[in-house]
């Protein structure tokens, strides 16, 4: 089998020529970007955090409540549904950078868990016991099941199918939508010059999460570059479905995350967010945005930019645009 999928032990044992020279950069960028935890003193923000109302406390834990497994789940995302399925080195390369990297934001978090007075076993907990949370576990944990616990044979439509099902769950919602509303939740303390070092720490995990979702989306649309048996009407509105789906989770997640509001910050305000990220989600694959509304974060621009996608793919030898229209099934004017 031709292309960057494929499953031979011994193919891809050669970096180069490299192949896909969008992976070796990113990987570089990666390699670059590496940090520890512990070179930022959280115990600097134990007084901030004291001083915060139950409501705000309770945003925190819920946040870490959310992150600490599902960063664990995008490595069993990667190690079971990507990596065994793809030949090409420098995309090995970069994965098991990732891999390292969401260890690293795994350990992040249990700093977080560890410096402050969080309730360790009710924060464990709430990722079974709250309802929209469970709920959203779920749904990546069906995608994941399907690349791990089922045959998937990569040579067949189907297999392909599920193959970029897979991606789209992990890296599209669950990455590029669900933990970016969770960042800009995390962030919008700093913005109130409060728990600074922790937006310290979140500023490292969004800059690990951009290359993770250039990644992703570059390697979904050379998939169906590749494979145009998958550019079908039918495909392409599951998948965009799909995206949907996960935009109405989170707006019930966000409603447990604050039920009543913190200054600055409610529901509607972080849904709105999420529903501009997923409108970026959208066009980044080629479709038309949904949900048509405006960025009511601009702030966090300064943390990243989701535009930024449109000019790293537009700067590849992958055309963006060529493969975007892959997903949709439309022709380039």
């Amino acid at each position: 089998m031709s292309g960057i999928l494929g499953t031979g032990v011994q193919e891809g044992l050669l970096l180069k020529p490299v192949k896909y020279q969008w992976a070796m950069d990113l990987y570089d960028q990666a390699v670059a970007n590496t940090w520890f935890p512990n070179e930022i003193q959280l115990d600097q923000d134990i007084a901030d955090f004291k001083k915060m109302t139950d409501e705000e406390r309770h945003a925190i834990t819920f946040l870490m409540s959310y992150f600490n497994p599902n960063e664990l789940l995008v490595n069993k995302a990667l190690a079971f549904g990507v990596y065994p399925y793809i030949n090409a080195a420098e995309c090995h390369l970069y994965l098991a950078k990732q891999m390292w990297e969401e260890a690293n934001h795994c350990m992040s978090f249990e700093y977080v868990l560890e410096t402050f007075p969080i309730d360790r076993e009710a924060a464990y907990g709430s990722h079974v016991e709250v309802p929209s949370m469970a709920r959203k576990e779920e749904f990546q944990v069906k995608f994941i099941k399907r690349m791990t616990e089922e045959t998937l044979d990569i040579t067949t439509t189907k297999g392909k199918q599920d193959f970029v099902r897979n991606l789209v769950a992990y890296n599209i919602i669950l990455e590029g939508i669900w933990f970016y509303s969770g960042f800009m939740v995390a962030l919008s303390f700093r913005q109130r010059n409060l728990l600074r070092n922790f937006g310290s720490l979140m500023d490292w995990v969004i800059r690990d999460e951009s290359l993770h979702l250039k990644f992703g989306i570059n390697l979904i649309l050379t998939v169906l570059e590749e494979n145009p048996e998958l550019q079908t009407p039918e495909f392409a509105a599951e998948i965009k479905q799909m995206i949907l789906d996960a935009v109405e989770m989170e707006e019930a997640y966000n409603q447990d995350l604050l039920p009543s509001g913190i200054l600055g910050l409610n529901a509607t305000y972080i849904n709105q967010y999420v529903k501009y990220l997923a409108d970026r989600r959208l066009e980044e694959l080629g479709f038309d945005p949904e949900y048509k509304v405006s960025n009511p974060a601009k702030w966090m621009a300064t943390a990243n930019d989701t535009y930024e996608l449109v000019n790293f793919f537009e700067s590849t030898n992958t055309s963006y645009e060529a493969n975007a229209k892959a997903v949709t099934g439309k022709k380039s004017e």
